[in-house]
């Protein structure tokens, strides 16, 4: 590791154990009245109290709940071209103009629950199933690392086989892999069915960094019409996943809705309330939401006419009124969506974006025909780098330094509220950008990425650059995983 450029205002070393309160697992804290009233209260908002939202929101204060309401029905688009300028300044003054990259793993798609928008769904009997052995983990694994990728999102299908022992077991496979002299897995992150505390403290000795689950929806009688069978069908055992995770010591948790299949104003409003939930009773909120809508998926005809359909300019004010009212959260795109789509919402508060991606099991190493969902952005890793560069004007980070420096949970949170935490994201994003650049990147990506690096230096004080120059010279020297 590199000797310290900045000091730490909090304690460093990892993050106390999270206290949760006691909570009630039988009680639905998502009240549809309460967010419909809301809602109704608050339509046709004239731009006087919108703008007033919207100065709220600059002081990196966040939004009460009714405060969304009123963002979500102003009808004005000129203030929406406010709103968008808002949510990229928040962004820029967190964590700076870096952009974190990772690539989900699918590790296995069988599933026991019938989803009807998923491909995955156990009543596709058509899907070819399959969980990958050890030796095919090792492979996707190293070709992902030959990317240059550094952070996995692990993907298990819901379904007893992928169980807490075997994914604990895969994730110590994955982190084994090394191949060429940078090339390692620094970061895996879960996405898997919600278990039990005790399964979840087995989940942790894994070492793993977020733990992601979505809801779905937080309409309850939509949610029971479109979860046929299987585990998933308990509503409230999913609502209550957060609650366990936090209280078997995972410090860092990730949520998300399913934009299509009920009300996008309902759906953002509830998820917020999951945010307040967990804040009131963890004394945290969620580290990542993640923003996916309904793609079509073979053997799900609901995937092909979504109930509820998100055209792109709501999805772009969702996403950006989601980085006013939680400002301190991690944003994630998937590559569901479209390039030239993805690079706009960059700019509106996106944190983080998958590239390369595959969404079948083996898919990064065979054709990937049963993926779980049809991908918008099937442009290579390198191809979406390079446009982080030259049209986003994006540092791309592949850091992990504050998962192991132990700025986790309300660590990291504490650092974001101090807009400190851009003194460790940006120097990261160079260090480790430098790494790929040197590593793996095309000639053009590493000119561009050249060129980039030079301009930000430009931007720092004369002690900071000095002591960025000498970790980017360690770096051309050979030396690897150097992070603050």
């Amino acid at each position: 590791m590199s000797g310290p450029l900045i000091s730490d205002p909090l304690v460093s070393g990892h993050a106390e154990t999270i206290q949760v309160k006691d909570y009630n697992p039988t009680v639905n804290f998502i009240d549809d009245d309460a967010i419909w009233s809301l809602l109704n209260n608050n339509q046709h908002p004239d731009k006087e109290a919108v703008r007033q939202v919207l100065e709220k929101a600059r002081r990196l204060q966040g939004l009460t709940l009714e405060e969304v309401a009123v963002l979500l029905q102003n009808q004005d688009a000129t203030v929406d071209e406010e709103l968008f300028a808002v949510a990229r300044g928040i962004k820029d003054a967190i964590y700076g103009n870096r952009i974190v990259l990772f690539a989900p793993l699918y590790v296995s798609n069988y599933c026991a629950n019938a989803c009807s928008y998923c491909g995955f769904s156990a009543d596709n009997h058509e899907l070819p199933r399959k969980t990958l052995s050890e030796q095919e983990l090792i492979a996707e694994v190293e070709t992902l690392e030959d990317m240059g990728h550094k952070r996995i999102l692990a993907v298990y299908g819901e379904h007893p086989r992928n169980n807490a022992r075997a994914i604990v077991d895969s994730i110590k496979t994955m982190y084994n892999v090394r191949k060429g002299k940078g090339g390692e897995i620094r970061r895996i992150n879960v996405n898997c069915a919600p278990m039990d505390t005790e399964d979840f403290k087995l989940l942790k000795t894994a070492a793993i960094g977020t733990y992601q689950c979505f809801q779905e929806s937080y309409h309850r009688t939509t949610y029971e019409q479109v979860h046929l069978k299987g585990r998933k069908k308990d509503f409230l055992y999913r609502l209550y996943a957060m609650h366990r995770a936090m209280e078997a010591g995972i410090d860092d948790v990730g949520i998300g809705v399913l934009f299509g299949l009920y009300d996008h104003k309902f759906e953002l409003l509830a998820m917020l309330t999951h945010v307040q939930q967990l804040e009131q009773d963890c004394g945290i909120g969620p580290h990542t939401i993640s923003f996916p809508r309904i793609e079509p998926a073979d053997g799900s005809s609901l995937s092909e006419r979504p109930p509820y359909v998100v055209d792109d300019a709501t999805f772009k004010r969702l996403v950006a009124i989601t980085r006013l009212a939680v400002p301190y959260t991690g944003l994630i795109m998937s590559t569901r969506e479209n390039a030239e789509l993805r690079r706009e919402l960059l700019s509106l508060g996106v944190s983080q974006i998958s590239a390369g991606s595959r969404t079948t099991p083996g898919g990064y190493n065979q054709e990937d025909d049963a993926a779980q969902f049809s991908l918008g952005d099937h442009r290579s890793m390198d191809e979406v780098v390079l446009d982080l560069v030259k049209h986003s004007h994006s540092i791309p980070s592949f850091c992990t330094g504050c998962y192991r420096k132990g700025r986790t949970g309300d660590h990291f949170i504490g650092l974001a509220k101090q807009q400190f935490i851009g003194k460790f994201c940006q120097p990261n994003a160079l260090i480790t950008f430098k790494e790929y650049l040197n590593d793996y990147a095309s000639e053009q990506t590493r000119k561009a990425g050249e060129a980039l690096i030079a301009a930000e230096l430009d931007k720092l004080s004369p002690a900071r650059r000095r002591n960025i120059e000498a970790c980017l010279t360690r770096t051309d020297a050979g030396e690897r995983d150097i992070y603050l």
